[in-house]
């Protein structure tokens, strides 16, 4: 029986070391709330026309990654729709709050503040303008040089 005895205490040991192996995985998940790298445009975004945002409101842009809120008549606010705790998309806003589908955090999309975790950190801001009757995320083009 021994040795039935010490294989057992092996397959314990076994157990309670991939247990401790996901309470370390999980320590180390909750070590980065509110660090996931949130990318935002490099180059101007174009997100259509600005009248698709609604005064008091605000659209998502998924595929772009950004929301956009249009607190007043021709005023645009924009942040990006990555969860600051993990990464993921934002998948819905209502009554401007973003929702992130991966683990249930809500944002203001007209501060991009963090309402509910786990994150913790807000949503990136991101530059908006009106050009050209298209709303425009992202950094300014460089102007080209004039010869």
């Amino acid at each position: 029986m021994s040795g039935q005895s010490s294989r057992r205490t092996v397959l314990k040991g076994a157990a309670l070391a991939g247990a401790a192996g996901l309470g370390v995985a999980a320590c180390s998940t909750e070590s980065k709330l509110g660090h996931a790298e949130v990318p935002t445009p490099t180059a101007p975004v174009s997100l259509g026309t600005p009248d698709e945002v609604p005064v008091g409101g605000a659209k998502l842009y998924r595929e772009q990654r950004l929301v956009v809120s249009c607190p007043a008549e021709g005023q645009y606010k924009a942040f990006s729709a990555q969860c600051t705790h993990a990464g993921c998309v934002l998948d819905k806003v209502e009554a401007n709050e973003g929702n992130c589908p991966c683990h249930g955090s809500r944002f203001d999309v007209t501060t991009g503040k963090a309402l509910r975790g786990p994150a913790t950190v807000p949503l990136p801001e991101v530059p908006v303008r009106v050009e050209g009757g298209r709303l425009v995320a992202g950094p300014e083009a460089a102007e080209t040089p004039k010869a």
